[in-house]
């Protein structure tokens, strides 16, 4: 009975974490004003375009470090207008990068290090289900009510184990 009260403990502990993760990405977002936000010097962007397929395909998470040191072939995240693109560097000189989406025909017009947020350095693939699922605040809701449930629900069994036992 402790194990499977450790267990749940241990889920509780990681689901408040998140739940804290997400509340301090959400205040970065909308109380600061931030277009992304910056963990410990990483990002995380959805791609909305196919353009970089097969690499990163519509809806796949990309997780970015926030870096100017970026050369030729990384795939990189730029700001240009009012947008985040993320492409490959094909060439790059002294003064400025040349980007291509791996599925575009034609190259990306010169960007200088200024428009570099970072470095795609990982892609969760397949998770545009689970993004759809967690925004929306009846679920988050839902899922928060469940877990305090089951909490109460263990708490009051092992207090009737404990009385038992006395």
């Amino acid at each position: 009975m402790k194990k499977r009260k450790l267990k749940i403990d241990f889920i509780m502990l990681i689901l408040l974490l998140i739940l804290f993760l997400l509340l301090y990405f959400l205040a970065e977002l909308k109380l600061f004003g931030k277009r992304y936000i910056n963990f410990f010097g990483y990002t995380i962007f959805q791609v909305v375009t196919g353009s970089m397929e097969p690499t990163i395909k519509t809806s796949d998470i990309i997780i970015v470090k926030l870096t100017k040191e970026v050369s030729e072939n990384d795939i990189i995240t730029f700001k240009a207008d009012n947008n985040f693109i993320t492409h490959r560097i094909i060439k790059k000189d002294n003064e400025q990068i040349i980007t291509k989406g791996d599925a575009n025909n034609t190259e990306d017009l010169p960007i200088t290090d200024d428009a570099v947020v970072g470095k795609v350095i990982y892609i969760f693939t397949n998770v545009a289900v689970w993004i759809k699922v967690f925004k929306d605040p009846k679920v988050v809701i839902v899922l928060i009510i469940s877990i305090i449930i089951i909490k109460i629900m263990f708490f009051k069994d092992e207090k009737i184990k404990n009385s038992e036992e006395e």
